[in-house]
């Protein structure tokens, strides 16, 4: 009777397995951090000389505590190659001297190219001992080991704690293959110690780091609660104002839309020049307060929805001249130019302006005549609004302003980076010329 044996193969971990995956991720941060651009150029900064203790140094003085932490990278050195200097026992033994240059280079290298010193502290440390007399410490010689704790310290503190971490690696692999390959009972072994003493180093470095941006990660919160703080107080501001501003005109508005309605009922056959004009008080009444709602609406929260409602634009000038015409103003219109539609908000100031131009005609010029003159020129919108004296009959008397009107005028043209004159005229009257730039490519898009 023949037995057979069935013999199963376990398959292959797939390409996209975690183990694979892992390995692969471990391997890319190794040639990111250690391999790929090792001896790029990375100067060492100058301290910040803002600090609490270098802020009460002199002046002079002051500005050479930037450079304390090259300074303490020298002094660093200087110890590593005065330790591996005692390696030797000849004062005039050339070993001497290559020792400590072994274990000074790499220290000095860190001002410059600090992953580049790694790699030239680890290659550093088999010729130091090799050229040591004094065998009992292996695989690191003292110069050695005190050049690549320094070296894998100011590492450490000057790139991120995974870089850290691949260079303890890699120490401890040098170490122990060190250790098992070329080791023997003769020698006593300090990978131990060393490994033990950067372990904890780079420990405390990490979390130095960690803290750091822990710090700066509150830092960055602090700030934008403190912007959305004063947002809200700003908005909580703003709806006070609205709230305010409501209480005080759309009482007052509203009282005198509800009179000018009921006005023409408490005179007996009331002229028809009366009633249009107590209706157009109502209208004008009306509008004020559809608009001054809106406004405060926009005031009060900034998720504001617009009303559907469109805007008013130069289409609508005749109806607003209507409506002056109809509260006692004598207008003229002139258009020059072809007449062709502009960004809605040219359109809009236009129109705005020319209601403010022609509303303090009625304030500070009753009984004076007003001519607005539109130019559609090449690459522009050009207003005039000019009125001519207040007449010397006139029985109304101009109401004064605080020129607020004005004002309101010259922001919206300097939105739009037009430009603006306004003044008196030589005849008596008061003159407002504007200019509303307007790019070829912007009126194609509108």
């Amino acid at each position: 009777m023949t037995e057979t044996t069935q013999t199963t193969q376990i398959p292959p971990a797939p390409a996209g397995s975690p183990e694979v995956r892992l390995a692969a991720s471990a391997l890319r941060g190794l040639r990111q951090d250690l391999i790929h651009d090792a001896f790029a150029y990375r100067p060492l900064p100058r301290r910040g000389v803002d600090g609490p203790l270098t802020r009460r140094l002199p002046g002079r003085l002051r500005e050479y505590a930037g450079w304390a932490p090259h300074a303490g990278l020298l002094a660093a050195g200087l110890l590593a190659m005065a330790i591996a200097g005692t390696e030797v026992h000849g004062h005039n033994d050339p070993r001497r001297v290559l020792n400590g240059a072994l274990a000074l280079i790499p220290v000095l290298l860190l001002l410059v190219r600090p992953v580049g010193a790694f790699w030239c502290s680890l290659a550093a440390a088999p010729v130091s001992v090799l050229f040591a007399e004094k065998w009992e410490m292996w695989p690191w010689a003292p110069g050695s080991f005190a050049c690549h704790l320094i070296v894998l310290t100011v590492v450490a503190l000057r790139t991120r704690p995974r870089t850290a971490a691949w260079m303890w690696v890699l120490t401890a692999v040098y170490s122990l293959g060190a250790d098992t390959l070329l080791g023997g009972d003769y020698y006593h072994s300090n990978t131990g110690p060393l490994l033990v003493t950067t372990a904890l180093v780079l420990l405390v470095v990490a979390v130095r780091h960690v803290r750091r941006e822990a710090a700066q990660e509150v830092t960055a919160q602090q700030t934008v609660t403190a912007h959305e703080r004063s947002r809200r107080t700003l908005l909580e501001e703003r709806t006070t104002i609205a709230r305010e501003l409501h209480d005080v005109v759309a009482h007052h508005m509203s009282v005198v839309a509800i009179q000018a309605e009921a006005a023409p009922y408490r005179v007996e056959n009331p002229p028809p020049e009366l009633a249009r004009a107590f209706a157009t008080i109502r209208e004008n009444a009306v509008a004020a307060l559809t608009e001054l709602r809106r406004v405060l609406g926009v005031v009060r929260a900034e998720d504001y929805a617009a009303p559907d409602a469109p805007q008013p634009t130069l289409a609508d000038l005749d109806a607003l001249l209507a409506n002056v015409r109809d509260a006692g103003l004598t207008v003229a219109k002139a258009v020059t130019g072809a007449v062709r539609e502009l960004p809605p908000g040219v359109e809009l100031s236009a129109y705005r302006i020319v209601q403010e131009a022609l509303s303090n005609t009625l304030r500070h010029a009753p009984g004076a005549s007003a001519r607005v003159e539109v130019s559609y020129v090449l690459g522009g919108l050009g207003l005039r609004v000019v009125n001519g004296p207040v007449p010397v009959a006139s029985l109304v008397k101009p109401s004064p302003g605080a020129g607020h009107g004005v004002t309101g005028m010259r922001e919206r043209v300097s939105m739009l980076n037009g430009e603006m004159t306004a003044g008196p005229t030589d005849e008596g009257g008061y003159e407002v010329a504007v200019f509303l730039p307007v790019s070829l490519a912007t009126e194609g898009e509108s």
